[in-house]
């Protein structure tokens, strides 16, 4: 499988780990039968969007794919989380604390923590859910435009057991329609490792 510097990093990936943390997410992935496939952008800043999230079983991908190449990304996470002895650990693991309270909005939260940050890459589910939704939520979208950061899409292929280093988005910064043609190109491409849910 991938070795730090390998065909799926590019030269802005930001990076963690080190050869143990890597053999480790090679064995994750080889115990239960999946592969990386493609490319990772040549971005300092970008939002990932993985799809679809049907099952438990993502987030065991998403983490040894993660270590399998040395990928660092960051995810939100509610900041009462963040509190001692576990705080540090969420930190150190890439949380970023967000207060989900009314007077802060999570949108602007996030354009402040990409532009105090050089080199940063944010995860997101845009479901939201592992259930089959009919629309992503468009907090991904708020997000990039904000910011002014590009989104990389990622398929879970469960038919061929492949993590899919697909692409950038290409966004037309119309809400509606960026959302619908990402949706569309994850409904047309991936079923998930629990189709029923996709």
């Amino acid at each position: 499988m991938a070795k730090f510097d390998n065909q799926f990093v590019s030269p802005s990936t930001p990076r963690m780990g080190n050869a143990v943390t890597r053999w480790i997410g090679d064995m994750i992935l080889k115990m239960i039968g999946w592969k990386i496939v493609g490319q990772l952008p040549d971005e300092k800043k970008v939002i990932i969007i993985g799809a679809p999230h049907t099952s438990n079983w993502d987030f065991i991908l998403a983490m040894g794919s993660m270590l399998s190449v040395g990928l660092r990304f960051s995810w939100m996470m509610k900041k009462e989380a963040f509190f001692w002895p576990l705080g540090p650990l969420w930190k150190a693991l890439g949380g970023v604390p967000i207060d989900r309270s009314k007077k802060n909005d999570i949108t602007t939260q996030m354009a402040d923590w990409f532009k105090a940050n050089d080199n940063v890459w944010l995860g997101i589910t845009p479901e939201g859910t592992r259930s089959k939704v009919k629309n992503f939520k468009k907090g991904y979208l708020r997000m990039a435009y904000a910011a002014n950061v590009p989104i990389f899409m990622i398929g879970l292929d469960g038919t061929k057991k492949e993590v899919v280093l697909y692409g950038l988005a290409r966004l037309t910064y119309d809400t509606e329609k960026d959302n619908r043609l990402i949706k569309a190109h994850f409904d047309k491409n991936y079923i998930g490792i629990n189709p029923e849910n996709g």
